[in-house]
């Protein structure tokens, strides 16, 4: 065997080398709590605000940097407070302001970022701009919405033939996107729920009360934003029909087969490069407060990563987006992760990514891609040494699969609609797992608005604290091993090589340089001195970090990895400096 003369124990720090920083996002960790299903502190089987604060300190334990909220603002609840009532208020059954600003008071006495879900391109239906709007064609707010005439608006015409519409577009929840409304005598445009009507961003006046709503929460010390559906904003104003894609490349995060949503190219109702000059607007909007950051997610099968890097390419953009490709279906093995990887630094000169497996919308990724307990870890390692930010979802750290909802428990309006062939989001959003003895798991001490998952029980909180051996364990050493080391953070990515199932690059910052590879398979693999030339990441002049429990053997003509392992090096000055 040939060993490195020198080895490396990273030592965790104490102090977060992110968060006092003007570009604290870059490289960020951000934990997503879904407020519905975390913690409910009054009963009434809702997770609340004060739930949040009263986990808070669980969350800094973990070794994160900020949370992201997912809505919480006043609503009708139909899409779960993604329909939007009112913008600057929250909804009574998760508390009041002042517990919102109680929250941000005690996340950033922890060390903690506070960012909210913003949801600019539609609201409900109940909002009082829709309210106004639907009234009349000639009210203030009579374009504040998007409106179009029937295409042959005749006396006794059907209005809910497919023929009467003003073009093809679909709401990505089925069906048209276009809802006749009585009193204008028109239709309006939702990409989602009927409930949810699309905002007119091409005027003016509504870029305007949407850029005051963001400067409401920054006023109140919000961080920052996750912009939901950001390339949704714009539609065609001619309203042109979307062609229809040839079914090889028909392509989604979300039920693929059974959506028509997928059977279109939208090149008409999304995407539209109008939308460049208004995140100029949001960004000048972020920038008269003090280091606040912006995540866009951006929802297209087909060009999300171009956008992605469209959107985040400069410094008078979003800081940063994240496209679906690793929260696809598709299996995740070494020559997929290194065609997304190489995707976005073709598209990209000075963007940034923020990378994720799971989150609201999605089946759980140890579920969705059948990974033991060794493939977690191992795809756990491989997320927080890519370079860019990170999104850990919600009970990801407890090694969470699927929650299991049956139908007559189903909440969610999407999986109603395609049941059975899909079963909806909600197996992502049931209950956190806090204790494996008490009642509701320890989330609730009345009936959960979705059920607490047994199965998942077992993984609770209170099981993982004490295990070493834990996914929760696995999740914090990690994350303190990625904190020790500043090109883990914010290191460019080079010499990204696919040797069968390893995936290895290299992360760079100033004299640091840290060798990363992954066995991304259940059988042993191994690289060879030939891909590399003279300089073998394993051998003299660099030290093999330790402390994650990964094997590895080597000679100096080979590193061997074994099933689900991985391999860290480094080369140059250990603190980055």
């Amino acid at each position: 065997m040939y060993m490195s003369s020198k080895q490396q124990t990273f030592t965790r720090k104490g102090h977060n080398t992110v968060n006092s920083e003007k570009d604290w996002w870059r490289g960020a960790v951000i934990y997503q709590i879904y407020p519905r299903s975390f913690q409910d502190s009054n009963g009434d089987g809702i997770g609340d605000l004060p739930g949040i604060i009263s986990r808070l300190p669980y969350v800094a334990s973990l070794g994160v940097d900020a949370i992201w909220l997912s809505p919480f603002f006043t609503s009708p609840m139909l899409d779960f407070g993604y329909d939007v009532s009112d913008y600057c208020d929250v909804d009574p059954m998760f508390g009041t302001l002042a517990d919102f600003d109680r929250l941000v008071v005690e996340a950033h006495r922890l060390g903690l970022k506070v960012m909210i879900d913003l949801v600019l391109s539609h609201t409900s239906d109940q909002h009082p701009w829709f309210v106004e709007s639907r009234q009349s064609r000639d009210n203030p707010k009579q374009d504040w919405f998007v409106w179009a005439d029937a295409v042959d608006c005749v006396e006794g015409a059907d209005l809910n033939d497919p023929q009467q519409v003003p073009n093809n577009w679909l709401s990505i929840f089925g069906g048209s996107a276009w809802q006749w409304d009585e009193t204008r005598q028109q239709y309006y445009l939702h990409n989602f729920l009927s409930s949810q009507p699309d905002l007119n961003f091409h005027n003016t006046a509504v870029q305007d009360a949407l850029l005051d709503v963001a400067r409401f929460w920054m006023r109140r010390q919000v961080d920052g934003f996750r912009l939901d559906t950001i390339n949704f904003y714009f539609h065609d104003q001619k309203l042109r029909d979307n062609p229809i894609l040839p079914s090889e490349q028909r392509n989604s995060t979300i039920a693929p087969e059974v959506n028509p949503y997928n059977h279109q190219e939208h090149l008409y109702d999304k995407n539209q490069p109008e939308n460049i000059a208004f995140l100029r607007r949001f960004r000048a909007a972020m920038d008269e407060f003090e280091n606040v950051a912006a995540v866009g997610e951006v929802g297209d099968a087909q060009r999300g990563m171009q956008i992605m890097t469209q959107y985040t390419a400069g410094d008078d953009l979003i800081q940063m987006c994240y496209a679906f490709d690793f929260l696809s279906p598709q299996t995740l093995d070494a020559q997929r992760i290194a065609a997304v990887i190489n995707l976005f630094q073709q598209h990209s000169s000075d963007s940034w990514s923020c990378w994720a497996y799971s989150n609201h919308d999605v089946i759980r990724h140890p579920s969705r891609w059948q990974l033991d307990c060794s493939g977690q870890k191992l795809m756990t390692s491989l997320l927080l040494s890519l370079q860019g930010s990170v999104c850990l979802y919600q009970g990801e750290e407890l090694g969470l699969n699927e929650g299991v909802v049956g139908f007559d428990q189903l909440q969610d309006p999407y999986g109603k609609e395609f049941w059975p062939k899909f079963k909806g989001r909600d197996g992502c959003r049931t209950p956190m797992v806090w204790s494996d003895t008490a009642v509701n798991a320890g989330f609730s001490e009345m009936q959960p608005w979705l059920p607490v998952d047994t199965q998942q029980q077992l993984k609770a909180v209170s099981v993982q604290d004490v295990d070493s051996t834990s996914s929760l364990a696995s999740y914090r050493e990690m994350l303190g091993f990625r904190k020790s080391f500043p090109a883990l953070i914010k290191g460019e990515l080079v010499n990204l090589k696919v040797s069968a199932a390893i995936l290895s690059f290299e992360r760079v910052i100033d004299q640091q340089r840290i060798f990363c590879a992954f066995n991304l398979s259940d059988k042993e693999q191994s690289l060879a001195i030939d891909d590399f030339g003279p300089d073998v990441p394993w051998a003299e002049g660099w030290q093999t970090l330790q402390g994650l429990g990964y094997q590895y053997s080597s000679s100096e003509a080979r590193l061997q990895l074994p099933a689900w392992q991985a391999f860290y090096a480094i080369q140059g000055n250990s603190d980055g400096h």
